[in-house]
């Protein structure tokens, strides 16, 4: 297992990954890492209210959290670049509902960027 800071970097690398004009848009969202999920088969998870759901008049709230979690990707992953492309994904996963995208969206948007990707070499 990866010291915990190590981990973090990956996390960080990611999020830096994210384009700008994503990350700008990025308000009152804190992203965690945690050791384990409290649920089996979970990467990541974002809570909160995504953008499209909230209005002017919701007021103050309390941060939106996307956590990410070492232990499953460490164990999927067979490789250092597994790791950190499972953690991309993972990110980039988890951002994509915070902007209000459901599950089978995000998973569509998935598979167009995974052949964008291919397509480029990456």
């Amino acid at each position: 297992m990866l010291p915990p800071a190590e981990f973090d970097r990956i996390v960080e690398a990611a999020l830096a990954r994210i384009p700008a004009q994503f990350r700008r848009r990025m308000e009152n969202i804190a992203i965690v890492v945690e050791p384990e999920p409290a649920r089996p088969g979970l990467l990541g998870l974002y809570e909160g209210k995504p953008l499209t759901e909230r209005s002017f008049f919701d007021g103050f709230q309390m941060p939106d959290r996307i956590t990410i979690y070492q232990g499953p990707h460490e164990r999927m992953a067979q490789s250092a670049e597994e790791l950190t492309k499972s953690v991309a994904d993972t990110v980039w996963h988890e951002i994509a509902h915070y902007f209000g995208m459901d599950e089978r969206r995000v998973r569509k948007a998935e598979r167009k960027r995974e052949r964008r990707d291919r397509e480029r070499g990456a």
